[in-house]
């Protein structure tokens, strides 16, 4: 019987897409995919450090898979992601938990393969500094049509209460050809939807020496590959994105009328403390800039309550702005202290019964503005690329980024229909197929 593999992910989409090349190294060396994490050969958890509870459930399973250990004594226990580049992290955790077989800093991935063959007793530890690209790494694919696609790594923003710089290291970016070979790949092998990811798409291309090879030029040469398919991307830091990249989205038919554009906050003094380089009034402008060249956008964003001295009269500032915007989906967080970074020890932290009661309204606010915008899509017909089947239902998703569900068989998955909307509950929209 082959060796089985698990593989336990937390976090961003940059971690599930890095979970599959952990599974493409694991399958390459001849392990197969099991779900029973008690009996597995080896256990992965690739782990996050955005936020405190992230890190709270990774112990938690180490204590669980501790006892797993304990009755299988050759299992391999390892742990890599951001969780373990942090300053100092790795050697507590190998000193918390002596089972684990070996940790992996974020640009170390690579070692696995060499790790599964090590027989050391004692916890392995890799993790440097280095910020090189390896572009030959397998890769499973386990997202369905959705395909991922990095075209960047790192982060050069250091927003005070972000600790991705400091385990990603700063932006590197890939180059373009390579990028193209892999969605020409993806189109011939099937996949109807391809995101790019960077933590901040619109600085693609800053690193190159090629001046031109740029975030704009990126998706006008993807635009132009022959094929049904549809590009999104992920994430914008709004100080960055420019016209020359929301008129490549507007000239294209395969660019999605999505765009995530986190804001964090409303307020002009909160968003100077949290280093985001915008005020509320310049984010507003790109937003309308959005909005009338693409009069179709679908608009999502992150917003945080509760950052340290955060008033009142800053989370006024804060549901404004919400309330202007006019997001399809909202991410939201309270915040977390993440120890080394600089929002950790501001003075000035905002009680959790505050933070929990802002978040609240906040989510009230949102759901009302969602569920308006959802009633204004009935009787609107889109076209929707089909993505799962569930219980004779298809769940589509718009070039605007809006999840329709209605009727269909499972055959209809990866295929392109138009989808005319004629209800919508609480915000969640259902149609029908609109046959020509």
């Amino acid at each position: 019987m082959s060796n089985s593999y698990k593989i336990i992910t937390y976090g961003c989409q940059m971690n599930v897409h890095e979970s599959e090349k952990i599974a493409g190294m694991l399958e390459n060396e001849g392990f197969t995919p099991t779900e029973d994490t008690d009996n597995a050969d080896v256990v992965v958890l690739n782990t996050c450090c955005v936020r405190e509870s992230a890190e709270t459930r990774v112990l938690g399973n180490l204590g669980i898979l501790k006892k797993a250990k304990e009755r299988k004594p050759d299992m391999k226990i390892i742990v890599c992601g951001c969780m373990t580049q942090a300053d100092g992290a790795a050697e507590k955790l190998k000193k918390r938990c002596p089972f684990i077989n070996a940790i992996l800093g974020t640009h170390n991935l690579y070692k696995l393969p060499e790790l599964l063959h090590d027989k050391a007793k004692k916890t392995r530890v890799e993790i440097t500094q280095e910020h090189g690209i390896n572009e030959n790494i397998p890769i499973v694919r386990t997202s369905g049509i959705n395909a991922w696609v990095n075209i960047m790594y790192g982060c050069n923003n250091f927003c005070s209460y972000c600790i991705v710089p400091y385990v990603r290291g700063r932006e590197r970016s890939r180059e373009k050809n390579n990028i193209i070979s892999d969605v020409k790949r993806l189109i011939a092998d099937g996949y109807k939807q391809i995101t790019l990811l960077g933590q901040n798409v619109n600085s693609y291309g800053n690193d190159l020496q090629e001046k031109n090879e740029n975030f704009p030029s990126l998706l006008r040469d993807l635009s132009g590959l022959e094929g049904k398919f549809r590009i999104k991307f992920m994430t914008s830091h709004p100080k960055d994105i420019k016209t020359e990249t929301v008129d490549a989205i507007k000239e294209s038919d395969k660019l999605s009328h999505f765009v995530h554009m986190p804001a964090q906050s409303g307020s002009d003094r909160i968003l100077h403390l949290m280093n985001r380089k915008y005020t509320a009034a310049e984010y507003m402008a790109k937003i309308d800039m959005l909005k009338n060249k693409l009069s179709d956008v679908g608009l999502s964003g992150d917003i945080m309550v509760g950052f340290p001295t955060e008033t009142e009269e800053d989370f006024a500032d804060t549901l404004k702005l919400v309330s202007s915007t006019e997001y399809n989906n909202l991410y939201t967080f309270i915040y977390s202290r993440r120890s080394g970074t600089p929002a950790a020890s501001m003075d000035g932290q905002v009680p959790i019964t505050d933070k929990k009661r802002r978040i609240r309204e906040l989510i009230e606010t949102q759901f009302s503005i969602g569920n308006r915008l959802a009633e204004k899509c009935v009787g609107n017909t889109y076209e929707t690329l089909c993505a799962e089947y569930k219980n004779g239902k298809i769940i589509g998703e718009t070039n605007c980024g809006k999840a329709v569900t209605f009727a269909g068989d499972a055959n209809l998955i990866g295929q392109f229909v138009n989808v005319r909307i004629t209800e919508n509950k609480n915000s969640k929209l259902y149609g029908a197929i609109k046959n020509e």
